[in-house]
């Protein structure tokens, strides 16, 4: 969208960093933890991709073939991003991640629809600015589509703002202390 996105004045924060583990709204211990690509939590990270719900997808992404979900996943998973996994036991049930865009990280969020409404994806987005902040991550910045209320209410709440409106999308940005 807008390269010369603005950012909040006031950084928002802090948040606790992972490892994590809490309890969900519906009882589910909850492991967050940072994502180690080249180990064997990716082919967990590709089945939870392969079951999501074609109807949460959104601006094209988390594509739909596993050949097109382990390309998406080679290239936010490179060394440079930065990723947070929630797990239900083995299971991989969200995901979270911060791939570098210039001077800022783009940030973008999913969890399992089974899972959805739950607390995690709050927990999740805390997580992972928190290791944002931890790595030194100054500027983040996300896009929502307008009419998903419940997003932009949850994003507002950590701490981000409107830096632009001009489509069907909102551009959010938070800065991290």
């Amino acid at each position: 969208m807008s390269p010369n996105r603005t950012y909040p004045d006031e950084p928002a924060g802090p948040f606790d960093p992972p490892p994590l583990t809490f309890e969900d709204r519906e009882g589910r211990t909850i492991a967050l933890r940072p994502f180690d690509a080249e180990g064997p939590e990716m082919e967990a990270l590709v089945e939870m991709y392969l079951a999501f719900d074609p109807a949460d997808r959104a601006q094209g992404i988390p594509p739909g073939s596993e050949p097109r979900v382990r390309s998406w996943l080679d290239h936010i998973c490179e060394d440079d991003c930065l990723n947070v996994v929630a797990w239900h036991g083995e299971t991989a049930v969200g995901h979270a991640t911060l791939v570098p865009d210039g001077e800022a990280y783009e940030l973008a969020i999913f969890v399992l629809q089974a899972y959805q409404r739950a607390g995690i994806g709050t927990r999740l987005i805390e997580a992972l600015l928190g290791y944002g902040e931890q790595e030194g991550v100054e500027k983040v910045w996300l896009t929502v589509e307008r009419w998903n209320r419940s997003a932009v209410a949850l994003y507002e709440r950590m701490g981000f703002e409107t830096s632009s409106a001009e489509s069907f999308e909102l551009e959010m940005s938070l800065r991290l202390a």
